[in-house]
């Protein structure tokens, strides 16, 4: 089976990372892959760059040229696309040419098209799209609410490698770091995290560390700056190893104003650092709070904050959340069972 992976772009992200998986790890005796996206850091990410077709950001019709021929000289059965962008793309090629293809798309975020008009989504993924693989039962029902047809929709849970992200045993040293890692954008809210950060300035042995890039990062240089927390918050920049980073926090923050189910909680989950995170989307199918993590109802300085000390101070709390985090990400959240339910997917239909 000849099977295409389409995405926007290879910048660092959740769901650019969950392509370059796929990519890495399908079963290559059973399906060619092909892949297309703009470029981005992550294309060193891609084995089989002999099959890469390499689109442009702000050019459509020329996505649209490629992609088209792509399908029609590789004969592509398969498109997972994963944007809604790239499936708005396949659509309009599938009006002009006789050559029928299926098409899985996987929803990571939250579209433009589901706030400003759901029917139109509805339609288009009831009547074009062979399937739509959503990365949370939230995420699910909340399509179904939007008019989906209700079997046309799966759950397969992001899988993260428990060979790339170990369980990290963790002395206990004198400073305690407390980590972010995102997108610095403004659905992210890292402005939440510098005013915990602000907080808890009085303990000297509380450090914040924010790895990432993106278009807000010069606002919180300078909400930084405003803040005087130039001697506590630490801006570390993109990371190519996020494992690295996140087995060397204490305890890793999620602060977003939106989320569908970000694949950092099951990294951290993975690795042993408990999550603190607002409760958002599809994480409580992850987090239990008390259990394998904490959740937090609202964006409250006060509710993190506290959270950040009752951690720090107890010491039985944290290994307690370590151990059953660990434990359900092994059970529930493998790469190889993400995987492995993705290409029954493709088997089925294609």
């Amino acid at each position: 089976m000849n099977v295409l992976l389409l995405t926007d772009k290879l910048t660092t992200g959740g769901a650019e990372m969950y392509f370059c998986k796929l990519e890495n790890h399908l079963p290559d005796k059973e399906v060619t892959i092909y892949t297309a996206a703009a470029p981005g850091e992550l294309f060193s990410h891609i084995k089989h760059k002999e099959r890469f077709v390499e689109l442009r950001r702000s050019n459509p019709i020329y996505n649209f040229w490629r992609v088209r021929n792509l399908i029609l000289k590789e004969k592509i059965q398969m498109i997972h696309a994963n944007s809604l962008r790239a499936v708005l793309l396949l659509f309009f090629i599938r009006m002009t040419i006789l050559r029928s293809f299926h098409c899985v798309y996987t929803k990571h975020n939250v579209t433009i098209l589901e706030r400003e008009a759901p029917p139109v989504l509805a339609l288009l993924l009831n009547y074009f799209v062979t399937r739509v693989i959503t990365v949370s039962d939230f995420e699910r029902e909340n399509l179904i609410r939007l008019g989906v047809h209700k079997q046309k929709i799966i759950t397969i849970y992001n899988g993260v490698d428990l060979n790339q992200f170990r369980y990290h045993y963790k002395k206990t040293g004198l400073v305690f770091k407390v980590g972010i890692l995102a997108r610095i954008s403004e659905e992210k809210n890292h402005d939440l995290f510098l005013e915990i950060a602000n907080e808890l300035k009085p303990f000297k042995n509380i450090e914040f560390y924010v790895a990432g890039d993106g278009p807000a990062k010069e606002s919180v240089k300078k909400r930084i700056q405003d803040l005087n927390l130039e001697d506590t918050v630490r801006l570390v920049g993109n990371i190519s190893h996020p494992e690295q980073f996140i087995k060397e926090m204490d305890v890793l923050l999620l602060t977003s104003k939106r989320e569908v189910f970000p694949m950092v909680v099951l990294e951290a989950m993975a690795v042993g650092t408990p999550m603190i995170s607002i409760d958002k989307g599809g994480i409580k199918e992850a987090i239990t709070n008390n259990e394998t993590g904490i959740l937090i109802p609202n964006h409250s300085i006060g509710a993190f904050s506290n959270k950040i000390k009752e951690l720090h101070q107890n010491k039985s709390l944290k290994l307690k959340l370590i151990q059953k985090a660990r434990s359900k990400v092994m059970c529930e959240f493998s790469l190889d069972q993400m995987v492995d339910r993705t290409y029954k997917e493709y088997s089925r239909h294609g």
